[in-house]
């Protein structure tokens, strides 16, 4: 498989709890009004800053232009999916995908983070283990345009896994 990388700003947290199981990824949006393309390091001071937590909830952050960022580290429980942060890690793709679509580069990169957290953790790429934030919840996340497409990435993801 090839290398995925992974830009790491280095971010801070306080208080993570390890993560003791982990049998899901779930694919969530940004959401906001329009179709923005905010950094790991944007969404950590907005979660320190506005939410709370104790830093960015979800653990990458793909990028408009592909580039996969480091959020939360991958052993710790996430804040990204209520009810089901102790078990799951969280990708978050940039923009608002009820109103545009990903690119061809964000869905590259999804398929390869997710053919490598697969082989990480031993997850299979089907709707059991890859679900949008609202196979768990009552949201509109990850947006009809991303959703749409999850069964393309948990494909490409197995392409990679496999070449």
């Amino acid at each position: 498989m090839r290398e995925v990388k992974i830009k790491d700003y280095g971010l801070q947290f306080k208080g993570l709890t390890a993560r003791t199981k982990t049998d899901k990824i779930v694919i969530h949006h940004t959401g906001n009004p329009t179709d923005d393309d905010l950094s790991a390091k944007q969404l950590h001071q907005s979660h320190v800053e506005v939410q709370k937590w104790a830093g960015i909830g979800y653990h990458y952050v793909i990028r408009k232009d592909g580039t996969i960022e480091q959020g939360r580290p991958d052993w710790a429980v996430g804040s990204h999916a209520y009810g089901d942060n102790n078990h799951t890690i969280g990708i978050h793709f940039c923009g608002n995908f009820d109103i545009g679509s990903p690119t061809p580069q964000q869905i590259e990169s999804g398929a390869l983070l997710l053919a490598k957290l697969g082989l990480d953790y031993g997850l299979a790429m089907d709707q059991w283990n890859v679900v949008g934030h609202r196979d768990l919840i009552a949201t509109a996340c990850p947006g009809k345009n991303l959703y749409a497409m999850l069964q393309t990435l948990r494909g490409k993801a197995i392409w990679y896994q496999q070449n």
